[in-house]
């Protein structure tokens, strides 16, 4: 049962205080697949929950309440937000001024500098440039930048850098916040002369993750090398124009002076102006500046990779490349005392994929997104593909701390509206295997003789226990009455339930590896509590 709004609200207030945590995931190296070959009985994943636009609107009044309390106490000038769902923006909030002086209020063609939320449209340009054969991210980074020949390393045994290294945080540069932040209008002279004089390590390449500005101006500098052309015009052209991204800048005095949102410091207990930097040579690890309605469409990219599915690509990247972004390539931090809003302690891992966060919960939900903080500037996003949601805060305060929003405001979106999570329909095959396996019930009588079971199967379940386990459990549960379809957990894995005369039973079973799948594991169980009906 639902807490009340009032729990909701008061637990989220108390939460923002809190921070989160991360995941692992062993690096491989992964082909590139120029078309696969496809299973004409592959059953794609939906979403079986009707009036999902209508659910989410039901939390909006609080998740706005709590929006508007947090600007409030964090002293944010004008923040933007949004909820996307199920490809569509579905609900936006904008709140305050873009700029104090002329108390231009901020609206949907406001336009803030994002930060770090930038990264993963760099990654994106570096995978797109991998699909089409232009590099590899296991090359070394050298190899695109010349200069990184020069670089001098901790140990003699250290690995040289390669482009995966810098995409995941683990060149073994040292966490760059907020030296960074200051880098943005360099030139790419003034990067090369950085990486000719020398960086400094805090580690070997490759073996732990540190949060890395300088690995992302190299990115950059890697797309420019590759193509001849500024990062940001690369991303400008193949990922901005294909998702129809036409209020996003770069250099900040390209946007209509109304609608920039100027950055502000809150010191003193007052607002200072920070400066605007310029676009620069370290942009493409937190230039990007953009709206609610431009951001969300990307997000709206994101979440389209899921489920896998058939059907015409229509991205800028593949929709496979998209998903292996959002994979959890460098371990990052463990929160084992997590609590979300409604008081429930799950504990959470996070770690980092392809210029994006990537944090899964306890209750196996996985929640992906970058923050993104500036000299004026601080803002975050998250999506839920499982769920096909997501969410984006922006605001024009220096390092506004907006990640302590999105999980939380997430989690209660999905609380109250009780919104479902994409399952798979059953297979053919696990519908065919079932009614096969039904069949031999209570007595497996001819069963060793099936060629429904895989080779393991009689030696993994002996089949005198099997007869004895079936024929006991249905004496008690008596005659079936209905069998059920298979809920499946995936392509070859699933349960059904049997109502019988005074029981219900639950039957979980999963099918083997080969061209044609057999049963190669089994488990029948009484279910506690239930009744026959």
């Amino acid at each position: 049962m639902l807490p009340s709004t009032h729990v909701f609200k008061f637990g989220l207030l108390l939460f923002l205080t809190l921070s989160i945590g991360c995941r692992n995931k062993t690096e491989q190296n992964i082909p590139t697949v120029t078309k696969a070959k496809t299973n004409s009985s592959y059953s794609t994943p939906i979403f079986s929950d009707l009036n999902r636009a209508e659910k989410v609107q039901s939390a909006m009044p609080l998740v706005e309440s709590v929006i508007r309390n947090f600007m409030d106490q964090e002293h944010l000038p004008g923040v933007a937000g949004g909820i996307v769902l199920d490809g569509k923006l579905i609900h936006s909030f904008y709140y305050g001024f873009n700029d104090l002086s002329s108390k231009t209020v901020v609206d949907s063609l406001s336009a803030f500098r994002i930060a770090s939320m930038t990264k993963s449209f760099t990654a994106m340009a570096i995978l797109k440039l991998r699909d089409e054969g232009k590099l590899s991210l296991d090359d070394s980074a050298s190899k695109y930048i010349p200069e990184m020949d020069s670089i001098s390393y901790l140990t003699s045994d250290a690995p040289a850098i390669t482009v995966r290294d810098l995409m995941t945080h683990r060149a073994g540069f040292p966490e760059d916040n907020p030296y960074g932040d200051r880098q943005l209008a360099d030139t790419d002279e003034e990067l090369m002369n950085m990486v000719l004089e020398g960086p400094a390590f805090s580690n070997v390449p490759g073996i732990s993750y540190e949060y890395s500005n300088l690995g992302f101006a190299l990115l950059g500098k890697i797309v420019r090398n590759v193509t001849g052309i500024s990062c940001q015009q690369y991303i400008t052209e193949n990922i901005f124009k294909p998702l129809g991204m036409t209020h996003s800048y770069w250099e900040y005095k390209d946007v209509p002076s109304t609608h920039l949102a100027r950055g502000y410091r809150w010191i003193n207990n007052n607002w200072k102006d920070e400066e605007l930097l310029k676009d620069g040579s370290w942009a493409p690890m937190g230039g990007l500046i953009t709206t609610i309605e431009d951001f969300s469409k990307y997000m709206i990219f994101h979440l389209s990779a899921w489920p896998p599915r058939n059907g015409e690509e229509k991205g800028p990247i593949k929709r496979s490349s998209v998903r292996e972004m959002q994979q959890p390539w460098s371990f990052s931090s463990v929160d084992a005392g997590y609590v979300f809003p409604s008081g429930k302690k799950c504990p959470t891992v996070t770690s980092y994929g392809y210029g994006l966060n990537v944090l899964n919960d306890c209750n196996q939900r996985t929640y992906i997104g970058h923050g993104g903080g500036l000299p004026g500037f601080g803002s975050h996003w998250r999506i839920m593909p499982q769920y096909g949601i997501g969410l984006v805060i922006l605001s024009n305060r220096t390092y506004s701390p907006a990640s302590r929003l999105t999980l939380p405001l997430l989690d209660t979106i999905l609380a109250i509206s009780r919104l479902g999570h994409y399952g798979f329909s059953s297979s053919a095959i696990l519908e065919q295997r079932k009614n096969e396996l039904v069949k031999l019930f209570p007595g497996w009588e001819n069963a060793a003789s099936s060629p429904i079971f895989a080779d393991n199967f009689f030696a993994d379940y002996p089949i005198e226990t099997l007869k004895a386990e079936s024929v006991g459990i249905f004496s008690k549960a008596g005659k079936i009455i209905t069998v059920k379809e298979v809920q499946a957990t995936n392509q070859l894995r699933g349960y059904f339930n049997i109502i019988c005369e005074n029981a219900l039973l639950k039957i979980t079973f999963t099918l083997s590896p080969e061209h044609d799948p057999k049963i190669q594991a089994y488990k029948m169980e009484v279910v506690p509590n239930s009744s026959s009906q």
